[in-house]
């Protein structure tokens, strides 16, 4: 349980697993991010693989750890480990292939939206709920993977996409039976891997500071109408609701 990681060659696996969805509490968000980068930082490794346990990706941030907390600290901790963890993956400074089963959620969103190589299984959707929850964010990361009017749509319903939809968007290079997921993304990242790794790390670098979206402010304002949500109940109303308290 917890982060956990593995090597593959010059492929570094990380593997998310907190049951019993991968609502993912504040220190698992900045540990994700650790290990991330502790991975980028080492010369061996060449391609992070970036998976998950159980019957979904991800379900986001654990809304029951901040109802339990006092005052807003566990709201906090929550978004600056989502932050983190976001960050990591932009700026890893290798390649990061993430293999996406079930449902993927709000901070999964966000992990996949920074990705590199999006790999997913046949029975994967994508959805931002967060409107349900009093919150908002990762609306920057979503508008990487659709374009502009549906990332809009699905933001204001809550709506979710499937793996086989965002295929036709480009922005999920392979679908895939879930029994052959991992070793789909292992045979991306092992062709990455296999390239010169000096190239690869420049490319990623270069590919970064070429990009038109400044996914870190655009996130950080992001949050800060979450504040504001807070602030004026509605955020703790809708996780009540969501919590069936």
């Amino acid at each position: 349980m917890g982060i956990n990681t593995k090597r593959d060659g010059h492929v570094e696996i990380i593997t998310v697993d907190y049951p019993p969805v991968n609502a993912v509490p504040v220190q698992g968000w900045f540990d994700l991010a650790a290990a991330i980068n502790q991975a980028g930082e080492d010369q061996d490794v060449h391609v992070v693989v970036l998976r998950a346990e159980g019957r979904g990706f991800n379900a986001g941030v654990d809304i029951k750890e901040i109802q339990r907390g006092q005052g807003y600290d566990a709201l906090v901790g929550a978004n600056r480990g989502c932050y983190a963890a976001f960050g990591a993956v932009y700026e890893c400074a290798v390649p990061v292939v993430v293999a996406v089963q079930g449902f993927c959620l709000g901070g999964g969103i966000g992990l996949v939206g920074n990705a590199d190589v999006v790999i997913a299984s046949d029975d994967a959707t994508f959805g931002v709920p967060e409107v349900e929850r009093g919150a908002l964010g990762a609306a920057t990361h979503l508008a990487r993977l659709v374009p502009q009017h549906l990332m809009r749509t699905l933001y204001f319903t809550a709506r979710r996409i499937t793996a086989a939809e965002l295929h036709t968007h480009g922005s999920v290079y392979q679908v895939v039976p879930r029994g052959e997921l991992d070793e789909a993304a292992l045979a991306v990242a092992r062709d990455i891997a296999a390239k010169d790794p000096r190239v690869i790390r420049a490319a990623k670098e270069a590919l970064n500071g070429i990009d038109t979206q400044q996914v870190h402010r655009s996130y950080r304002f992001e949050q800060g109408f979450t504040f504001e949500l807070n602030l004026l109940g509605a955020a703790d109303e809708a996780r009540e609701e969501f919590l069936g308290g």
